[in-house]
């Protein structure tokens, strides 16, 4: 990141407890991500990793410390959270598509009541993004007539429809079949070789190993190392991401 720009998202000592049982979920979480960096986010289950993602887009709310994105701290001021909204795609682990609407009306739906664009102008950027995910043939189809793989790349085309400059997927890929996941892991490549801010919270180690700029490890709210993914799966700092990495790797 060079000094004259400012860092698209930055954590400053941030702090989250669960308001129902007092669990501090993250611990003084200090980051910064660059622009069009592509970091994976991993660690054990209960880390932190998709609460830390969420308040990006202010779906969860953090108590202490700051957190900015694209030059808006995230607060109580609702116009900036609408603005960094507009700016923020997300992809969940559950695809979250309308059962009732067809493909192509998943995708315009937020551009035409959100951003307000006109339908005919909607469908046209809705299908150059069904194509983007190679998914362009299924636009009048439904969610469920489709595969799990194919829902989550229609998951991918629609929170890219509203052209956001970041892009949150928390584990984009736990839900589905292992046949499925190349699939969705390519449309995601693709992406990330498109110059895309990308946080990727998974346990797809290859999908870090082939883009990630950084992978940063957490485990009980804290970031307990980050580092580059050659450096990370060959040499881990820490006996906890050790240990992690062989479970996940099985060695």
């Amino acid at each position: 990141m060079s000094q004259s720009e400012a860092p698209i998202i930055q954590f400053d000592n941030v702090n989250k407890w669960y308001a129902s049982n007092g669990y501090h979920v993250l611990r003084d979480v200090n980051l910064s991500f660059a622009k069009g960096e592509k970091v994976v986010i991993c660690g054990p289950s209960g880390s932190g990793k998709s609460t830390l993602i969420r308040c990006i887009n202010a779906l969860e709310e953090y108590q202490q410390g700051k957190l900015t994105v694209d030059g808006t701290v995230i607060g109580d001021d609702l116009k900036g959270i609408d603005k960094v909204r507009r700016e923020v795609g997300m992809v969940f682990q559950q695809f979250n598509l309308f059962p009732h609407l067809t493909v192509l009306e998943n995708l315009i739906l937020s551009p035409t009541w959100v951003a307000k664009l006109p339908r005919n102008v909607a469908i046209e950027k809705a299908m150059v993004q069904l194509e983007r995910v190679r998914i362009a043939e299924h636009a009048n189809k439904y969610p469920l007539q489709l595969s799990g793989g194919q829902q989550q790349r229609v998951a991918i085309a629609r929170a890219l429809c509203l052209t956001p400059k970041i892009m949150l997927f928390d584990e984009p890929t736990s839900a589905l079949d292992p046949e499925m996941i190349k699939e969705v892991l390519d449309v995601m490549i693709g992406l990330a070789d498109q110059g895309m801010t990308m946080l990727c919270v998974t346990h797809e180690m290859g999908f870090a190993k082939a883009v990630a700029d950084r992978v940063i490890f957490m485990d009980q709210g804290q970031v307990v190392e980050q580092n580059t993914p050659t450096e990370f799966f060959n040499h881990p700092q820490t006996d906890r991401s050790k240990d992690f990495l062989s479970k996940i790797l099985g060695h």
